[in-house]
């Protein structure tokens, strides 16, 4: 399978060129991992959920069909509105077909942990990027509580068809890495298992699951575990029933238009609604640290999600070290934050990158490279990316995004500020993740051509 904008899946290059100052009102698409999370939730709840500021990206649409597949419904109600009517905890039915998730890992993985709770077949199957990504670390807890992979392909890797199981084993399971994605595929399974299933992480990860069960009704306690730890013990087989979701708005794709507002001269942007949830605000507290004008108001909170409104102006950047500790808020982030270290003065060091290697691409690669293109100084010392700002772009380089949205949408935004205009290679997997990103730029002032 293949995403482009092109009906013939032939690349769609574009051209991002110094622009006039970025100025306005917008919001950002609903962010994806509660996204996914609501679709999930909503189809193991029993009775009815309404989701509203849903990201309407093909990633989530897919979680929607898979959805639907296992046996909920899923409707449509109005722009960015949907309902889910859920089957209940374990619930879920036989699919009839393989479930394809296209390009999304998060959706994915995530559905693999709610089937794994269920005494049912089914078969996880994406495009050539996920079908490339490794899945042992998630099927290896699962197989501890009972499923079993019957068919896969070599490491684990997609098409791969996941018995759930019959009676499902509470466990108690120490993730080998900061990742919200296995244990949430544990929590998930842990759903339907007596008992309780407890997570112990090293590092704490995203913890929009936790939040999310816990507002559809679960039993879930979360307690510190050493210096950054956490441990998370959930109460198996809760009857959880459909709740109202006010998706907020995704913070990592707010992460472009804050960047682009702070490296274009005399730009001052408005964000609603974008969630502050304190595990993914990595990049906002590093670009303060660099000096970025960013001030929040309108704060509230839903569905245990915290959400603010962001004022962004232009701002003069310095260099910073961003500690390794802060890698599992920002994961996604550091491509557009190398964007923005390249237009700072000084030295950008930004430690413990290595979960940058496993994403839809090289990420660490593909970041170094797309800056090395367009004239900037970069190095990679082991999981370290060193990034030398000073303070202007000469540009003039042709990205290769690597099938890669987020690769692609960091050199769209390096473009708006650059000496000479960059180009992208293709433009189609952008939609993955951030379909209205090209209109809404270019409603803030960018010149896109």
């Amino acid at each position: 399978m293949t995403h482009s904008t092109h009906p013939a899946g032939q690349p769609s290059p574009l051209e991002s060129r110094k622009s006039a100052s970025l100025t306005g009102r917008v919001r950002v698409p609903g962010d994806k991992s509660i996204s996914h999370r609501a679709l999930i939730l909503g189809a193991l709840a029993v009775g009815e959920t309404r989701i509203s500021g849903l990201l309407e990206g093909e990633d989530v649409l897919n979680t929607a069909k898979a959805m639907r597949a296992l046996g909920a419904q899923v409707e449509r109600t109005g722009d960015f509105a949907w309902t889910v009517h859920g089957v209940g905890v374990a619930g879920f039915a036989q699919p009839a077909a393989a479930l394809d998730f296209g390009n999304s890992g998060t959706g994915c993985r995530l559905v693999m942990g709610a089937v794994a709770g269920c005494p049912i077949q089914a078969t996880f199957d994406g495009d050539a990027s996920l079908r490339s990504r490794p899945m042992r670390r998630i099927v290896d807890p699962l197989e501890l509580m009972g499923a079993r992979v019957t068919d896969c392909r070599d490491g684990g890797r997609l098409p791969l068809t996941l018995a759930g199981a019959r009676d499902p084993l509470p466990i108690l399971y120490r993730t080998p890495v900061a990742s919200a994605q296995i244990k949430s595929a544990v929590l998930l399974a842990g759903l339907s298992a007596p008992g309780v299933t407890t997570v112990i992480e090293q590092e704490a990860s995203r913890d929009h699951t936790e939040l999310m069960l816990s507002h559809f009704g679960a039993q879930i306690v979360t307690e510190a575990e050493g210096v950054h730890g956490r441990k998370i013990s959930l109460t198996g087989q809760p009857e959880l029933t459909g709740a109202p979701v006010v998706v907020p708005a995704d913070p990592s794709s707010a992460a472009f238009p804050i960047v682009a507002a702070l490296i274009v001269p005399g730009s001052d942007i408005v964000l609603t609604e974008v969630m502050t949830n304190p595990l993914r605000t990595g990049l906002f507290k590093t670009l303060r640290e660099m000096g970025g004008s960013i001030e929040e108001s309108e704060v509230r909170g839903d569905a245990g999600e915290p959400m603010a409104q962001f004022r962004v102006r232009a701002s003069q950047l310095k260099g910073v070290e961003v500690p390794p500790e802060r890698a599992p808020s920002m994961i996604d982030e550091y491509l557009v934050l190398a964007v923005a270290a390249a237009f700072a003065e000084g030295t950008t060091r930004m430690r413990g990158l290595k979960e940058l290697r496993v994403k839809e691409s090289d990420r660490l690669e593909a970041t170094a490279a797309m800056l090395r293109v367009n004239g900037v100084a970069v190095e990679i010392d082991g999981d370290d990316l060193i990034v030398e700002g000073r303070g202007h772009v000469p540009g003039g380089g042709l990205v290769a995004t690597h099938m890669d949205h987020r690769i692609a949408m960091s050199a769209l935004v390096m473009g708006l500020a650059a000496d000479q205009p960059v180009t992208i290679d293709d433009t189609g997997f952008i939609a993955t993740s951030f379909p209205d990103f090209i209109p809404m730029m270019r409603r803030l002032g960018a010149e896109f051509g």
